[in-house]
């Protein structure tokens, strides 16, 4: 737990010191929406790219008069060259040269921008124009492409801030009027008709309506809310106009807290990117002085020393040390990795969790709520000779009907109409044991054993060996029958145990339920170890016992709510469906915005998919600059090569990390 936390603790604070540019855009879009104006729709059109343009365009009349025309012209030399070629350096070159004299006044010298600024005005030193000028131009043009490539990025969060609506129909002295969402109190009454956007979260007033909840959960499937229930803000009406009582306020909305998490999420840095971060500062300023070296200590060990040679192979080596395709492309594959899991319906809390998700070889579950609805339902319904089921099973509902405990809702929700109409004359409940009431003009008992034994009905072995829940009834003292109800597998579960063996992960389960109970359920999805009749501090305990070895990296899924300590306690805690859960955001690392557990190897396949971009990048990166860097020292290379070790890697290595934005998982 500790180890986790230091973590976290250690990447926020990295995360205060320097966070990178063009990620730090990503959050400014979120503050911006109804404007119209955000970096992405800047970066649209013309408009960036004409200072390249013009710069390209005469680069290549320069270059073409220098080298195809034959003689060349007498009027193109001396100052009149320098000038053109200083025209085709300024609309590119001059906003880095700025850059990098601001960054140096703040006390940070050794940055991209002081690199190329100072590697340009050499190559202009030396006499090479066009070199100079090239460098800058591609450079420039990599960073249009870098910029493209973020937002493309940011496309994820923002399609996130279209699901808020900008209005808010509210109930107001016995009419509808239309508001901003902001001043809309808790208690109030919203109408959201068909198409709208449910601007609140709030309980539905109306009987019911289907809502598509593809916004925050990814799944396109419509779901169909009832009176009583939540709906959440960003859903949309798709059947008839509803009513909602307001249960919370614009800002405390369950979509507001997820986008301020997604938001946040770049700020909880992954221990390579920070390892990238920190390495960059350090080994800028080595390749500066290396590079001083070059061009001065050759001068004490060679007979013809040539300053500016040796200053062409100097400028070389600083052009191929510029560490923006580490610096930009590898924040840029983790960001594509929350992006890419938030649309898949899973947020998570920052890039050090996809890298953990990496690691994981152990997942826990709980089993109510996450492998199992949560939903009582009767599974198995038994009769004896005294009464037929059409019979006893009504009376029983009638008794259960006023009874709010989950097993009788199940039972009544079985029986169906048939027990409305009958008359109950009275009903006590005894507690831990069960309801006894006289119903239609006779004795009726529901419950369980210990209920049948005080009572004095007799019951026979076979119903005593029964390990499930249970509901036998007695009419007039003697047995009539009994039904068997259990909690509902979901769908998927099975689905989702099967895909976290394929990834070689062993499985287990803990419940607070009978033992029996959890064995069959493990069995029937294949489950490795499973425990029952655990209270909360047992989970921690079974959960402390697998982390004892210092090999197993665990991930506990729960509800978010009664499992907040063992969550806490995981290497990665992951809420299941807690969309709607303050505690689940709270407490949770992940967050399976939907009840689907098929998505917990969703998200470790999203956090290996990233990994491995980023560990690509980084090889890529470092060869290429490797091998030029000793070219260059070595007079075998020239500015071409540099850029192409600079600004081609890291337009490579970008292109690279974007792709996580099309992967399907």
């Amino acid at each position: 737990m500790a180890h986790k936390h230091d973590e976290t603790k250690i990447a926020e604070q990295e995360a205060c010191c320097n966070l990178d540019e063009k990620l730090s855009e990503a959050k400014i879009i979120t503050k911006e929406k109804g404007n119209g104006n955000s970096g992405e729709d800047d970066a649209k059109g013309i408009k960036p790219w004409l200072p390249s343009i013009v710069s390209f365009v005469l680069l290549m009349i320069g270059i073409a008069i220098d080298n195809w025309i034959k003689p060349t012209p007498s009027w193109f030399s001396g100052w009149v060259r320098l000038t053109w070629y200083i025209v085709a350096y300024v609309p590119v070159g001059l906003p880095v040269v700025i850059k990098g004299i601001k960054t140096a006044i703040k006390g940070d010298v050794f940055t991209e921008f002081f690199l190329m600024s100072v590697a340009t005005i050499g190559a202009f030193y030396i006499g090479q124009y066009p070199e100079g000028v090239a460098v800058m131009l591609f450079y420039a043009v990599g960073e249009l492409f870098q910029d493209a490539a973020v937002n493309r990025a940011k496309r994820s969060i923002k399609a996130l801030l279209d699901v808020r609506p900008d209005s808010a129909e509210v109930l107001r002295n016995g009419n509808y009027v239309n508001v901003n969402p902001d001043t809309v109190k808790v208690g109030e009454t919203i109408q959201i008709k068909v198409g709208d956007r449910v601007p609140l979260d709030g309980e539905m007033l109306s009987e019911s309506s289907s809502f598509n909840t593809a916004a925050l959960t990814g799944e396109s499937k419509p779901s169909t809310f009832t009176k009583g229930e939540t709906v959440l803000a960003g859903m949309v009406n798709q059947e008839k106009v509803a009513e909602l009582k307001v249960t919370k306020l614009f800002n405390d909305s369950s979509l507001a807290r997820i986008l301020t998490l997604v938001q946040d999420a770049t700020k909880r840095k992954a221990k390579t990117e920070q390892f990238i971060r920190r390495f960059a500062r350090i080994y800028t300023p080595i390749v500066v002085f290396l590079a001083i070296g070059i061009t001065l200590m050759p001068y004490f060990f060679t007979d013809n020393y040539v300053f500016n040679d040796w200053l062409y192979r100097a400028l070389i080596f600083l052009v191929i040390s510029c560490p923006c395709a580490l610096v930009i492309s590898i924040p840029l594959g983790y960001f594509g990795g929350i992006g890419a899991a938030s649309r898949n319906g899973i947020l998570f809390k920052g890039s050090n969790y996809l890298d953990l998700m990496t690691k994981i070889n152990q997942v826990v579950m709980d089993k109510t709520g996450t492998l199992t609805k949560a939903v009582f339902k009767v599974q198995e319904v038994e009769s004896y000779d005294y009464l037929s089921k059409e019979e006893w099973l009504p009376l029983a509902a009638a008794l259960e009907i006023k009874s709010t405990h989950p097993v009788a809702k199940a039972v009544v929700a079985y029986a169906g109409k048939s027990s409305t109409q009958i008359q109950v004359a009275s009903s006590e409940e005894i507690s831990g044991h069960g309801l006894k009431g006289e119903v239609d003009g006779k004795e009726v008992l529901a419950g369980n054993i210990k209920l049948m034994d005080m009572m004095k009905v007799p019951v026979n072995d076979g119903l005593r060996k029964i390990s499930d829940t249970i509901v036998i009834v007695a009419v007039n003292r003697r047995l009539a029958g009994y039904l068997i109800i259990a909690d509902e597998i979901k769908e998927d579960s099975k689905e989702a145990v099967d895909a976290l063996h394929k990834l070689n992960i062993t499985t287990t389960m803990l419940s607070g339920d009978k033992q029996a109970v959890v064995d069959r359920v493990a069995r029937q999805l294949g489950i490795d170890n499973a425990y029952g009749d655990l209270l909360p501090e047992n989970k921690v305990k079974k959960v402390e016992a697998i982390k004892h070895d210092k090999m197993n990296v665990v991930a506990f899924v729960g509800d978010g709510i009664n499992d907040a300590p063992v969550l806490a306690l995981s290497d990665v805690g992951i809420a299941m469906g807690g969309l709607g859960s303050d505690a689940a955001i709270e407490t949770a690392d992940v967050i399976i915005q939907t009840d689907q557990p098929s998505k917990i190897a969703r998200a470790i396949n999203i956090g290996k998919a990233t990994n491995r971009i980023v560990w690509q990048n980084i090889g890529l990166a470092f060869s290429v600059k490797v091998i030029v860097l000793i070219l260059g020292a070595g007079g075998l290379a020239t500015m071409w090569e540099a850029v192409f070790a600079d600004v081609g890697v890291a337009m490579l290595a970008i292109l690279n990390a974007v792709r996580i934005q099309r992967m399907k998982f």
